[in-house]
């Protein structure tokens, strides 16, 4: 990808921002659907289930802070798997150039699996 079709990365709660923004591919990237968002006021280009941490891997680490290191080793390995690679070639062809805002229902961001996608996209693009 050329330097000019290089999306910015950005991670924001879907709480915090359920409105669609024009020139951004929106693409909420948790495999559980938010508790207490309605469906039709949620605005997404993309529920990227497949890019969201295994179920094994979520329950493993449960957002417990101290695993964070292991969990960001073992999801950026499901991330370079086959069907990873597939999930993210797709978004990136969503998105065409455009900013990529990964929507993540998790309260800390800093801790969570759209906070390792988006260090890992902005590592291949």
């Amino acid at each position: 990808m050329s330097s000019q079709t290089t999306p910015t990365i950005t991670v924001e709660r879907v709480y915090d921002h359920p409105e669609s923004e024009p020139g951004t591919a929106r693409v909420f990237v948790d495999r559980l659907w938010p508790r207490g968002v309605r469906k039709d006021d949620f605005h997404y280009d993309d529920w990227a289930k497949d890019l969201a941490p295994s179920t094994e891997l979520r329950h493993w680490y449960s957002h417990d802070v101290s695993q964070f290191r292991e969990f960001r080793a073992r999801y950026r390995a499901e991330l370079e798997s086959d069907e990873g690679r597939e999930a993210i070639a797709r978004v990136l062809a969503l998105a065409h150039g455009r900013a990529i805002v990964l929507l993540t229902a998790t309260r800390d961001v800093e801790h969570s699996n759209a906070d390792v996608l988006a260090e890992f996209l902005e590592e291949i693009v």
